[in-house]
């Protein structure tokens, strides 16, 4: 079959430029089946003789659909529709593999179907982050001259290592820049820390309920999991002695502020019994403090009480700003940062200075403070309207967090949250069952929620639809 000149249209008047137009019309065609599997496009001569435009234009187009894998040209023969299902290559491999339940949630969270609701997911809608500052300081740094195209220092950016130094001051956590390295992401840090310090079959403490890619990292380096009760305050003294004096624990993994997924911040009598128990048993401590910035009010970390000599502070800037510009840091000692960098130099070289650069733009543009304060109100607001509707429901917090995103969340009398889950999704919605999260007995009967994903009318429909039909049964 050849594709008929015919099926082409451009406006000259539209706002979208000619590639644009003319990429999105073929990619359409192609994906709705309108151009099957095998039909020959014409060539690049006659639909730019066609459409009265440059050759360029044409072949610049089906340059991109044929690196999207759409189409496939054969020098000498053509540009032919791919015979593979165009459909199936927008989607990832979904085959099983050995890490397909540590990932589960995580893929689902992450597909890009935009009719599919995400209470599930672990991160703020756009309209919560700073699109209008990202795009002026993509901007700024490509009018810089400073190359584009270079390998970052292995340390990381260092006017981004400062201002994270001189922020954390603020949260009574003093260090210097050669005392933080840049990462990936804080998910990324983690990674690193568990390479350098620990070995398959050492125990660590974990929170419970606790954040299920903590875990999942955890089991990927082959170590044993222990379980420590979180309480409102912080951890549960008596169970975190418990475990110290039965076990031969190596590290804590905690998130002191903020906890994901109940929202809860270490009370500081607490955090001084922890930090004299981990020193009295030589545990190492690994603080993450990803939700930093949602903070109205400090609270009390442990690495203000133990100026980095005996624990490991990872944070990120991936809330606040963007999902996609991913930077994350380690702060500790300078000896242990000097191991790490070279871990990292040797895992992944170097992070991406020009990422770096654009979320050092961002943060001291001006305007990232009263960003902010704009965000921790906005969802303040939100809290309480979010809760109020799950309390219309029989579903009640847990905790009520003073700040962040997370709601931990207690279902109703007999109703399961893995089936709520499964449920939901047949409507397009996305849960996160506790069992993800905590090793108590009635896990099941709770759910994590992120506030900022749970906007659409929609999302109380299917809950209410599928809350009657569980108790129906």
């Amino acid at each position: 079959m050849q594709v008929a000149l015919q099926d082409f249209l451009l406006d000259s008047a539209a706002a979208q430029g000619l590639t644009q137009q003319l990429l999105q019309q073929s990619k359409r065609q192609i994906q709705q089946g309108s151009w099957p599997a095998g039909a020959r496009l014409p060539s690049v001569r006659a639909l730019a003789s066609h459409l009265g435009i440059s050759k360029f234009t044409v072949a610049d187009v089906y340059e991109r659909l044929n690196a999207e894998g759409l189409v496939l040209s054969r020098p000498g023969s053509g540009v032919f529709v791919a015979r593979r299902n165009p459909a199936l290559q927008l989607h990832e491999n979904s085959s099983p593999s050995e890490l397909a339940d540590e990932v589960a949630l995580m893929r689902q969270t992450l597909q890009r179907e935009a009719n599919w609701l995400k209470p599930a997911a672990g991160w703020l809608t756009p309209d919560f982050l700073p699109q209008q500052e990202i795009r002026a300081a993509l901007k700024e740094i490509a009018r810089q001259e400073q190359a584009l195209t270079d390998y970052g220092p292995a340390q990381g950016y260092l006017p981004l290592r400062q201002y994270l130094v001189n922020r954390l001051a603020e949260l009574r956590i003093s260090l210097a820049p050669q005392q933080l390295l840049l990462t990936h992401s804080a998910t990324h840090a983690l990674d690193l820390v568990l390479r350098l310090l620990l070995k398959p079959g050492d125990k660590v403490i974990v929170d419970d309920p606790g954040f299920y890619n903590f875990q999942a990292m955890l089991r990927l380096h082959q170590l044993e999991l222990l379980y420590l009760p979180r309480t409102a305050d912080g951890p549960d003294l008596t169970a975190l002695s418990t475990l110290l004096s039965s076990h031969k624990v190596r590290a804590y993994l905690t998130n002191s502020v903020l906890s994901n997924p109940v929202g809860t911040c270490v009370s500081p009598p607490k955090a001084v019994q922890v930090l004299s128990l981990l020193k009295q048993h030589q545990v190492l401590l690994i603080e993450d403090d990803i939700y930093a910035d949602f903070e109205q009010q400090p609270a009390l970390r442990y690495a203000s009480l133990t100026g980095l000599q005996d624990g490991v502070y990872l944070g990120s800037l991936s809330k606040t700003i963007s999902a996609d510009l991913r930077v994350g840091y380690i702060a500790a000692s300078p000896q242990l940062i000097a191991s790490l960098t070279d871990l990292k130099l040797i895992s992944s070289t170097s992070t991406p200075a020009t990422v770096e650069r654009v979320v050092y733009q961002v943060l001291t543009s001006g305007s990232y403070r009263r960003h902010l304060k704009q965000l921790q109100q906005r969802l303040d607001g939100l809290r309480r309207d979010v809760i109020a509707e799950f309390v219309k429901r029989d579903i009640v917090p847990w905790f009520v967090p003073e700040a962040g995103f997370a709601l931990w969340l207690q279902l109703p009398p007999g109703i399961s949250s893995r089936a709520l889950t499964a449920l939901a999704a047949k409507a397009q919605v996305v849960l996160a069952p506790g069992p993800n999260f905590s090793q108590w007995p009635d896990a099941d009967r709770f759910m994590r929620v992120n506030i900022s994903q749970c906007a659409e009318p929609r999302l109380w429909q299917v809950l209410d639809e599928a809350l009657a039909q569980l108790k129906a049964n």
